[in-house]
């Protein structure tokens, strides 16, 4: 069958029915416009009245086509598939582009850290993505669509808005709050010195909180160096109270920033990765002391654009970009087998983890835990690898896993969503649904828990979190504390948000420095029950 798009191809053109409005449009006919009009983004409509002629009206189907905001791989197929679609737009500059090529390229420019590029930049970072538009606007969602503008920190908690603001609260014994001060807070509380200044991503750590704005600058605050906390000596390490930008990140567009137990990293809008501190005997790809507070590239990368980074305790993944599909690289400490080559041994240079090829697993998203790992497939499977302990992988026991394994108890869910906190693993499906499996020591499951029980429950396989459900909310996002409890027991138990559909905010777990974002009663240390954090994301 022909698509009626291709009617221009017969040589009659494709139109569009739209309601007549037969006196405005009879009293304004003119001939059809030449080649150079048609070259102008502009919308017009020549023809019969009710109808416009999409053929000789590019720019309507343009405008269309941008602002419904399609995803690359429809873009594809509209230009695989239809003539008018796959042919030269004829738009200025970019006369040879197509208009599903045109549209991503659109869709680009309405993200600030593609906008500010000079155009060399661009046309860079085509060729890095594959030589398309769409694989660069593809790029972009990546990242958009692994990243919360919800934290939950070891005792502290950071909450972006929808207009960049940030709101934080919970521990701010180093000034981690970002206040000017070291007093605790126990309700969401705007960070005024970064007003006029629109925020698009934060990471947390032991005392220690890194921002990121949409024009590229890192600010952090709290401790003030790049160390976990198992290298630093509280008691001579200075603080920054309020937010202060990165001066050896300067030179750099950063796009993401990520803190783990030993480490930091940060990922340039260009797809590189940089890592700071523990870099000794090459841990992280390279060779300098636990204080470096330089940013060194993780060069053996160069090549290879990586859209999102997730660190956990000791090593890092990286989710690298390939027009084909994506794939995911691994660096650090490599005990448990959470680098995911099949070995516990470390790697000091970023290694790919083939088993995804094997297991016909195309990889959209991934959560480095402080101690396992976890990845979401394209087609909604789940895998897991790394330390089992209390059954954090869902596979039924607590034996580690060296490679990526499917997570048969979700065989009957379609994930959209996942994340992992210290030997706990939340799933979101696409019904809104919650799924959990692991907890022991992080507590991030406790509500889950019956008191009265003779024996534990058993947490290693995939079990529906009730009391979410409960709420008749669906559910988005679940963002736990992703840090090590006993190298943080000071800050209370660790924590989780949930993020509904509606931006309604909920949070469960340990609560004693306020980092619920509300004051606990006396005696009180954690909350079981989901409760309503008094901020809205909508």
């Amino acid at each position: 069958m022909q698509c009626p798009m291709d009617a221009a191809a017969s040589g009659t053109s494709p139109v569009m029915q739209c309601h007549s409005i037969a006196d405005e449009l009879t009293s304004h006919s003119s001939p059809l416009p030449t080649a150079q009009e048609r070259s102008q983004r502009h919308c017009y409509g020549d023809g019969i009245p009710g109808e416009f002629p999409l053929a000789v009206s590019p720019s309507i189907v343009l405008h269309v086509l941008s602002a419904c905001d399609l995803d690359p791989k429809d873009l594809a197929a509209l230009e695989a598939t239809c003539t008018l679609f796959s042919k030269p737009a004829n738009f200025a500059p970019y006369f040879e582009l197509s208009l599903p090529e045109l549209a991503a390229f659109d869709m680009c420019q309405k993200r600030t850290m593609f906008k500010l590029m000079i155009q060399e930049e661009k046309e860079r970072l085509k060729q890095r993505c594959g030589g398309s538009w769409k694989h660069v606007l593809r790029y972009i969602l990546v990242k958009e669509k692994n990243d919360s503008r919800v934290i939950a920190g070891p005792g502290h908690s950071i909450v972006i808005s929808k207009n960049g603001e940030v709101y934080s609260f919970g521990a701010n014994c180093s000034g981690q709050l970002g206040h000017g001060d070291s007093e605790d807070r126990f309700k969401p509380c705007l960070i005024r010195s970064l007003q006029g200044i629109r925020i698009t991503q934060a990471a947390v750590g032991s005392r220690r909180t890194m921002l990121v704005s949409d024009t590229g600058s890192v600010y952090a605050f709290g401790k003030d160096n790049f160390r976990g906390a198992e290298l630093v000596d509280t008691a001579h390490t200075s603080q920054i109270t309020t937010p202060k930008i990165v001066e050896t990140l300067k030179g750099v567009f950063v796009v993401q920033a990520a803190i783990g137990g030993y480490f930091s990293a940060v990922l340039s809008r260009e797809g590189r990765v940089f890592t700071f501190s523990w870099g000794k005997n090459e841990r992280l790809g390279h060779n300098s002391d636990p204080s470096d507070v330089e940013p060194r590239l993780l060069s053996e990368l160069e090549d290879v654009p990586i859209a999102y980074i997730s660190a956990g305790n000791c090593y890092l993944l990286m989710l690298a970009y390939q027009p084909n599909g994506m794939s995911v690289y691994s660096v650090g400490c490599g005990l448990g087998g959470k680098l995911g080559h099949g070995c516990k041994t470390n790697k000091g240079m970023p290694k790919l983890i083939e088993q995804f090829h094997s297991l016909s697993f195309k990889p959209i998203s991934i959560a480095a835990g402080p101690w396992h790992a976890a990845a979401l497939g394209a087609d909604g499977r789940v895998c897991t690898w790394g330390w089992g302990h209390t059954g954090c992988l869902g596979h039924g026991d607590e034996e580690y896993k060296a490679v990526p394994t499917v997570v048969e108890g979700l065989s009957n869910v379609k994930a959209v969503h996942l994340a992992t906190g210290e030997y706990t693993t939340f799933v979101v499906a696409d019904n809104g649904d919650v799924y959990s499996f692991g907890s022991g020591e992080s507590l991030n499951l406790i509500f889950q828990e019956d008191d009265e029980a003779e024996e534990g429950p058993d947490f290693s396989t995939p079990s529906l979190v009730e009391s979410l459900k409960k709420l008749n909310k669906k559910v988005a996002q679940i963002c736990p504390t992703n840090a090590s409890y006993w190298l943080n027991s000071e800050m209370g138990h660790p924590h989780t948000f949930a993020v509904m559909e509606s931006g309604e905010l909920c949070a469960f777990g340990g609560g004693i420095r306020g980092q619920l974002g509300v004051k606990l009663l006396e005696g009180v240390e954690k909350v079981t029950v989901p409760m309503h954090v008094p901020i809205d994301l909508s």
